[in-house]
């Protein structure tokens, strides 16, 4: 027996600013988030302190970051979408050391529903 896949979700419209052009804000839900700590981990610790040594970049680091933000927005959009929301506007992200080795990244925004602006 086969599990019928779960239906698509349309897509949510993210936007660093508070204007969106082509629509208008019907409606702002309030503040959304989506928080991740994560760990370097051991060999990638190890790997990335070597590199740290010498000048340019350090990759192991940057894939971490990255797939860190990545599922910080995951999470924003799950919340914002619980709220009913169909956009987050104002997304900023932060990141701070929580302890030795462990990093926070914080996606945030405004929640809103957007309506498109009636054409002439």
């Amino acid at each position: 027996m086969t599990t019928p896949p779960a239906p698509q979700q349309p897509p949510l419209y993210l936007s660093t600013t508070f204007d969106v052009p082509g629509y208008r804000i019907a409606r702002p839900l309030g503040l959304v988030w989506g928080t991740l700590v994560r760990s370097v981990g051991f060999a990638k610790g190890l790997t990335g302190g070597f590199k740290s040594l010498r000048a340019g970049e350090v990759t192991e680091y940057t894939d971490v970051v990255n797939t860190a933000r990545g599922h910080a927005v995951e999470r924003l959009t799950e919340h914002a979408r619980s709220m009913g929301a169909n956009a987050i506007v104002g997304v900023r992200f932060e990141s701070s050391e929580v302890a030795d080795g462990l990093a926070e990244i914080l996606a945030y925004g405004t929640a809103v529903i957007l309506e498109p602006l009636p054409t002439d």
